[in-house]
């Protein structure tokens, strides 16, 4: 029923965003901190591993090299509106023959923002570069106070210098400077595992806005099971990503609403994972003391089993301070395991507090308390005594089993949207009416080997 529905009634009738994240100030000037290094590196690379022009016809012993490449500035600042600006400043030493040696500097000024390709996927796109080169000291000319400057815009100074810096180049990829260049942007929208046959998967809806307070972006989750697309419920309410109130000082807010944590357990639901096999403490031959009826349908002492499956999708209701799980199970009283001998249905309604944490990238969630259960029998043929009965002797088992197998299942976590190298610390999980706030760091993980 539910394949048929999803073919009638696409789940996703228009594509809406149900989480997302705000990447701050702070948190720009934090990847420029970490790039800076990496920066160094990749110019190092491009300008001293340059081969040095060949001596020229008029001045043969003129031979300019690269022997020193030191980024001393490297930022990165919000362009509301617009995007980022990328602004460097490259101390470069150079030998010439004989033995002279001068100290030129390559100030490099470049625009850029984030724009979505025809595939889907984020990419770091430069708008604007202009870059400048300055002679800071010169050994053979001492005397001249003031330093010669070369606009190295689409045309040759003539000099040696100006021909071994490839400027073109160093515009073309000035993305790569970065630590985020378009490879890790694509890791973002990665299917990440949650069980072994379930996945989810966030997906950019567009290119970001750039605020004061900082890069906006919106995704939508997507759930596989077993590798295909599962339909999910219609989000009652549009989602927007809401801004804090006051410049935050942490590095990037992610938000989750109401309908991305139901969307998560109808997905569970939907893979088999909620369902739940419970052992009682029972047995037939105990039972019977209580149900006489018991004695003539079993001939030897079974353990008594609940096996229980959702029948319909769980709900996820968020308060202030406050996330609760609506489970809604039928339970399978029987006894056996080869064959399962079933004699009894009972539905059985669970509202347990969830509790939310963060580690690394994963959002941690567990069953912190069950608040309430009901039991009803699925059949009216039997009397309130033996409901009642059979609440007295059930009830404590599922009290404490169906949260263990819950957690079971959630024990990994749950991926968070995230770019590769990076971690998340600092968090701190604020739960909203609607929504769940967190705010936290961003941590370049250490390579390893």
């Amino acid at each position: 029923l539910s394949v048929l529905l999803s073919l009638l009634v696409p789940a996703h009738t228009t594509r809406s965003p149900d989480c997302g994240g705000i990447l701050t100030p702070s948190g720009l000037r934090y990847l420029a901190e970490v790039s800076k290094p990496h920066a160094e590196s990749v110019l190092r690379r491009d300008l001293m591993d340059s081969p040095a022009p060949a001596p020229s016809p008029t001045s043969p012993s003129s031979r300019n090299q690269i022997i020193s490449v030191k980024v001393d500035k490297f930022s990165l600042t919000l362009v509301p509106d617009t995007g980022m600006r990328l602004s460097i400043e490259v101390d470069l030493g150079i030998t010439s023959a004989p033995s002279t040696t001068k100290e030129m500097r390559l100030s490099i000024l470049a625009d850029l923002h984030v724009d979505m390709n025809p595939e889907g996927n984020l990419e770091l796109v430069t708008s604007d570069c202009k870059p400048t080169l300055e002679e800071v000291q010169s050994t053979e000319e001492t005397d001249r106070s003031a330093p010669q400057l070369f606009l190295l815009v689409g045309k040759s100074s003539g000099s040696d210098v100006d021909k071994q810096i490839n400027v073109e180049k160093i515009c073309l990829e000035v993305s790569k400077l970065l630590l985020f260049p378009n490879e890790r942007l694509m890791s973002l929208a990665a299917p990440f595992p949650i069980t072994p046959n379930c996945q989810v998967q966030y997906l950019p809806l567009a290119a970001p806005m750039y605020s004061e307070q900082g890069i906006i972006i919106s995704l939508q989750t997507t759930f596989q099971v077993a590798g295909a697309v599962i339909p999910l419920p219609v989000s009652p309410v549009p989602f927007s990503m809401p801004e804090p109130a006051s410049s935050s000082p942490s590095h990037l807010i992610l938000a989750f609403s109401e309908h991305f944590y139901t969307s998560l357990f109808s997905a569970l639901e939907e893979s088999g994972a909620l369902n739940v096999s419970l052992l009682s403490s029972l047995t037939t031959a105990t039972l019977a003391e209580r149900i006489t009826q018991m004695g003539s349908l079993f001939q030897e002492d079974l353990p008594v089993v609940l096996q229980a499956v959702t029948r319909s999708s769980p709900r996820v209701v968020l308060e202030e301070d406050k996330a609760i799980v609506q489970l809604f199970l039928t339970a399978q009283i029987g006894a056996g395991s080869s064959p399962f001998q079933s004699f009894l249905s009972v539905n059985v309604d669970v509202t347990a507090r969830l509790q939310l944490s963060v580690t690394d990238t994963r959002m941690i969630i567990s069953v912190a308390a069950v608040e309430d259960i009901e039991l009803s029998l699925a059949t009216s043929d039997v009397g309130p005594i033996l409901a009642a009965l059979l609440e007295e002797l059930f009830l404590p088992t599922i009290r404490e089993e169906v949260p263990a197998q819950i957690n079971k299942v959630l024990s990994q976590g749950v991926f968070l949207p995230h770019i590769t190298s990076f971690t998340y610390t600092d968090v701190n999980i604020t739960i909203h009416k609607d929504y769940v706030f967190i705010p936290c760091n961003l941590q370049l993980e250490e390579r390893t080997g």
